[in-house]
């Protein structure tokens, strides 16, 4: 099916007009709307905005009527301004393809209301932020979600996005501390010890309960320290741990495989006809994502689709991330793309083409732009010539 998409929000489509901006998206040749259907919190500059330009959308909501029998504990809390359905509805009903896109398990609202379905570090300390995926009524809340929006609306897939683990730094309001970050303390302070991980790691015989305390150690003895690990040696730092720390690495690996099943829960029941894409890691280059459970071999054999974000500053890195991430599915699934035609990435036209075409010609089967309303409209205008330089209009 093809996929040539732009990712938008709510609000810039109810302020916009539906039937303007579907007009304005067909002239340009996207074939899809990836809409936000499930969303986070954020500080949002919109520079075509007509009502305001800036925007401070609500906290964790769905912009969807669900349907609440089909959550466990854990239900979603629609949006008070779009969560009655009319957006999503409008868009369905007319000519181009609707595609679902689901923030999962990153949720401070539900977060908060729900502490203990959250990630928790070596020393207790919950992630308001990050429902975990090991938590039962957390995985049941991701797959409801999946289920009720294809149920419920006839979109032709869904994008996840946060089906795993969240990295320690990932964005919470006001993130604050007077010691330097570095990767190692970072992936150090981000591994979940919640009782869900401890219990589903034994099962898969592995005593995460020693590795826990050795983690908490490490990092109280390296805060109670004077040093500051430098960029480089914390990288080898964390690497060194994963290799020779077999708990560790062990543990590690079972996170992938929470993740993958999750995903392949949400496969079985989402409606069939409609497609599931992953979108793997927050970090950057993809090949990272491993440490937040994401196995891109076993994801894209679980779900079927891989929706991976070349979120890069030159088209010389997005062609390396490509290859890279080609060479980890060793041909399993699909590989789509997500581009961002402008700063901090792409800045100028002549180097979108040069990426689109890349990824066009490296085998990538769809192609979706970030995002309407962050993007000047100058910007929006490359697109028609960047699907060109993709693979042509469809």
């Amino acid at each position: 099916m093809s996929y040539r998409a732009i990712y938008t929000y709510a609000w810039d489509l109810a302020e916009a007009g539906v039937n303007e901006a579907i007009s304005g998206f067909k002239t340009l040749g996207l074939d899809t709307v990836t809409f936000a259907a499930s969303y986070h919190a954020g500080k949002f500059l919109r520079p075509h905005g007509r009502a305001g330009k800036v925007y401070f959308p609500e906290d964790g909501t769905v912009y969807f009527k669900p349907d609440m029998s089909r959550y466990g504990a854990i239900k979603p809390l629609p949006n008070k301004e779009f969560g009655h359905g009319e957006v999503i509805s409008a868009l369905c009903q007319r000519p181009l393809k609707v595609n679902a896109w689901m923030v999962l398990l990153h949720n401070t609202l539900l977060g908060t209301q729900y502490p203990e379905a959250t990630t928790a570090n070596a020393f207790g300390d919950r992630y308001v932020y990050s429902l975990c995926p090991s938590h039962p009524e957390a995985r049941a809340y991701a797959v409801g979600l999946v289920r009720d929006v294809t149920q419920s609306y006839p979109v032709t897939g869904v994008s996840l996005e946060s089906p795993g683990f969240a990295p320690y730094a990932h964005g919470f309001h006001h993130e604050f501390a007077l010691n330097q970050p570095n990767r190692w303390l970072d992936q150090q302070l981000g591994l979940c010890f919640c009782d869900h991980c401890i219990a589903g790691a034994a099962k898969a015989g592995i005593d995460a309960k020693p590795l826990k305390a050795r983690v908490a150690k490490d990092i109280s003895d390296y805060l109670a320290s004077e040093i500051d690990f430098p960029a480089d040696m914390a990288e080898a730092f964390w690497l060194a741990d994963t290799r020779t720390d077999g708990e560790l690495g062990a543990f590690l690996a079972w996170r992938c495989d929470v993740v993958t099943s999750l995903v392949a829960e949400i496969r079985d029941r989402a409606r069939k006809d409609a497609s599931v894409a992953i979108i793997p890691s927050v970090s950057r280059p993809t090949g990272g994502s491993w440490y937040e459970g994401s196995d891109l071999a076993a994801l894209a054999n679980a779900a079927g689709i891989i929706e991976a974000c070349f979120y890069e500053p030159s088209p010389a890195r997005i062609r390396a991330d490509l290859f890279d991430i080609k060479r980890r599915l060793r041909g399993k699934g699909e590989l789509r793309g997500i581009v961002r035609p402008a700063w901090p990435d792409l800045n100028n036209k002549a180097d979108l083409l040069a990426a689109v075409s890349a990824l066009g010609a490296g085998d990538v089967a769809g192609l979706a732009f970030y995002n309407w309303g962050h993007l000047r409209m100058a910007n929006v205008g490359w697109i028609a010539d960047a699907l060109n330089a993709f693979g042509g209009k469809p």
